[in-house]
């Protein structure tokens, strides 16, 4: 029903992608055709994620690549919802298509995120990133939730809850952190237990909740850092309950979080080897991982 609607707008091809990373190569042979104006992504975070790779596979052109439209198909849809697009996927379809009657569109930052040179990571290929990056324990849970869909398990927000305490329960460095955040020109953050990255605001949703872990982040600005240097179980139980209440206008906050906005390089450094995740997608473990938030990298249909 959706492509039929789609398709009563525009010409359209639809194919359905067959095994991971097709959705990032039928994006690139799009994006390298130079035929085709508009990209639509029907799927969750990852599927969008594939695709943006495969669109900016030779970086970011907003003039001359072809636009993006997503029609939310996951079970957060987080890229989707901080456009501001209906969660359930008739409803963002028609949006769409008003969005494209009317030419009304916009211009978003991205994420970059790569090996860092000069250490064990540096062949690590670069990748974009929509919405969010951890590094450490919220990585942490995604490779345990990774784990238990593998195993026949459903995606539901118990079972990330679940993984959120397992994660905690068995993290080794909660106490003392070995996280160190680099910048130029600044004096370096260290001992960060917890750094999660942001290009946007919400961080993610539980339910229909939002959860705010960097307020000010947009993607009309470069990247947003929280940080955490103590994870003990009153500091978590504080820092959970900020991020269960957080606003548009309040995160968490308190004397271990450290708040970092529109950052455009950085890196994250770790003595110990650390789970990375970009948009949702568990990555494995880096020692160390640059950022770098580039500005009007997107074009998309809004």
């Amino acid at each position: 029903m959706l492509i039929h609607a789609l398709a009563s707008e525009m010409k359209l091809e639809a194919v359905t992608t067959e095994y991971r990373g097709h959705a990032r190569d039928l994006a690139r042979r799009a994006a390298e055709s130079g035929e085709i104006d508009l990209v639509v992504a029907l799927g969750g975070d990852g599927t969008v994620n594939e695709v943006v790779n495969g669109l900016l596979h030779n970086g970011p052109d907003p003039d001359r690549l072809p636009g993006l439209a997503v029609v939310p198909g996951g079970s957060t849809n987080v890229f989707a919802r901080a456009l501001g697009l209906p969660n359930d996927p008739v409803e963002a379809t028609g949006a769409i298509l008003d969005a494209l009657s009317t030419r009304s569109e916009r211009t978003v930052g991205l994420g970059l995120a790569a090996g860092t040179p000069g250490t064990e990571d540096e062949s690590v290929p670069a990748r974009w990133f929509t919405f969010c990056a951890g590094y450490g324990f919220d990585a942490g849970v995604i490779g345990r939730v990774e784990q238990q869909r593998e195993r026949g398990k459903r995606s539901t927000h118990a079972l990330y809850v679940r993984q959120v305490v397992r994660q905690f329960l068995a993290e080794p460095n909660r106490r003392h952190g070995v996280i160190t955040l680099e910048r130029p020109g600044q004096d370096p953050v260290k001992d960060l237990a917890l750094s999660i990255v942001c290009n946007t605001a919400p961080w993610t949703y539980l339910g229909n909740r939002p959860m705010y872990a960097s307020p000010e982040a947009s993607f009309d600005t470069a990247l947003d850092v929280l940080g955490l240097t103590k994870m003990s179980t009153p500091a978590v139980a504080r820092y959970a309950t900020q991020l269960l209440t957080s606003t548009p206008e309040r995160g968490p906050h308190g004397k271990h979080a450290v708040t970092l906005h529109d950052l455009t390089d950085f890196t994250l450094h770790s003595k110990a080897r650390l789970p990375f995740q970009m948009d949702g997608d568990h990555l494995g473990l880096r020692t160390s991982v640059t950022f770098t938030g580039v500005r009007r990298a997107l074009r998309v249909i809004v």
